[in-house]
């Protein structure tokens, strides 16, 4: 059996409010009302730096019981230090997010393009140092990355490679654990608006559901995180996946989505 938990990368947008979120809901009301319809979500704000405690406190208790919340690292270690030197971050990082206690879901590490292999050394190093009581996954995105010897080096620290569907980039589908994590991006800036979705991606959720269907003997959890970049509006599109997947879909009413294409 492989456990399922799709869902948006973040969950408190304008553009929402009307085609996601009920017309004059507040945002602390957000995340309750997300819950209810999608058992996971990937938070973008940790990226920009570690979190107050009262922040994944909330994040904790306005969440149901079954949900998973993924928090990427902040780029302060992965951008901005090249993971040189942040072992006291990352301590103060776990410190925090710790207290996510059972709903933490994966912990995901984003380079940008210009994180090549030749930080090869530097990378095995430090994912070699990573506490082995938590689930992380790693993004790269400069083709460098994409080779047998990354594949190894996952595999040996137990990391699970992200698989992205982002323009240059490849479609990497390497298994390096029993954990899977596709994050839908596209590419950004591509909409002016995200209250609908604008572009039909059906053929590529399609490829992506046949896909983990041929792996599910080796794969025990999947994660799937929708960006609105992907194609206009990722909670509609998150359920669309949902829908391929053959999950159940919980739909309250919301004008436009699930009648486009």
């Amino acid at each position: 059996m492989v456990d399922y938990y799709i869902g948006t990368m973040g969950f408190s947008y304008r553009d929402w409010v009307s085609s996601f979120y009920p017309n004059m809901m507040t945002a602390r009301d957000f995340l309750p009302y997300y819950g209810s319809i999608f058992n996971a979500v990937e938070i973008d704000s940790t990226f920009y730096g570690i979190p107050k405690r009262e922040a994944v406190l909330r994040w904790r208790d306005s969440t149901p019981d079954n949900f998973k919340i993924c928090v990427k690292v902040p780029r302060s270690i992965t951008h901005e230090a090249g993971l040189i030197n942040t072992s006291l971050e990352m301590d103060r990082f776990f410190e925090t997010i710790k207290h996510l206690d059972e709903k933490l879901g994966a912990i995901i590490f984003q380079f940008p393009p210009s994180y090549t292999a030749d930080q090869f050394d530097t990378a095995n190093q430090f994912l070699g140092e990573l506490p082995k009581d938590y689930d992380f996954a790693i993004e790269f995105r400069h083709r460098s990355w994409y080779t047998a010897q990354t594949t190894k080096m996952l595999k040996a620290h137990n990391v699970c490679w992200v698989a992205t569907e982002f323009e240059g980039v490849p479609k990497n589908v390497d298994l390096t654990t029993e954990m899977v994590l596709i994050r839908f991006i596209g590419q950004h800036g591509r909409f002016k608006r995200h209250d609908e979705e604008q572009i039909d991606v059906a053929a590529q959720l399609s490829w992506w559901q046949q896909w983990i269907q041929s792996q599910s003997d080796h794969v025990h959890t999947v994660y799937g995180f929708f960006n609105d970049d992907y194609s206009g509006h990722a909670p509609g599109t998150a359920n669309r996946f949902k829908n391929i997947l053959g999950l159940p879909v919980v739909n309250k009413e919301q004008p436009k989505q699930m009648r486009l294409f």
